[in-house]
């Protein structure tokens, strides 16, 4: 294996599993970081075996994995009764939150809902539900956000192997 080879290889395996941590630690930007290590995985071999076509599929499951973290997280407020209110709440929240580390982002989008609620004259009760909901959409966001992850990394090995 000649040294760029190996270089490449080293590059891809830091890559491909900060990536799939990141898909976990919303600190780190996961999915495009997996899929430049499976991008430079690719290029170890010269794109012989995982080549254009493969690369834009792995591309879209990346973007892919956003939309299922919006999708889960507005869908949990909604159907613990959160209003539009409560979803921007939550949507504002969550910015908000990155700035304060972990707790941050996992009680920003909470807070946001609840107090999104509270604006509307919610009780403390049903402003609760709609955050409770956040968590829960949070919750199935990143388990969706893994399952695609996992899924583009053994595509990846499926076209390497194959």
């Amino acid at each position: 294996m000649p040294d760029q080879s190996l270089i490449l290889w080293i590059i891809a395996a830091i890559l491909t599993v900060t990536g799939l941590s990141g898909l976990l630690l919303p600190m780190l930007p996961g999915a495009p970081l997996l899929f430049l290590g499976l991008f430079f995985g690719a290029w170890a071999e010269g794109f012989r075996y995982v080549g254009v076509w493969t690369l834009l599929i792995l591309a879209g499951m990346a973007a892919l994995t956003y939309l299922v973290e919006f999708a889960a997280s507005m869908l949990g407020v909604n159907k613990f009764g959160g209003s539009r209110r409560a979803m921007t709440g939550a949507a504002l929240g969550g910015v908000v939150g990155l700035f304060l580390g972990v707790p941050g982002i996992l009680l920003g989008p909470f807070v946001g809902a609840v107090i999104g609620e509270l604006s509307l004259q919610r009780t403390l009760d049903q402003a609760s539900r709609a955050g409770f909901g956040t968590v829960v959409g949070l919750a199935i966001g990143v388990a969706g956000k893994l399952a695609i992850g996992i899924a583009m990394v053994g595509l990846f090995l499926l076209i390497r192997l194959l």
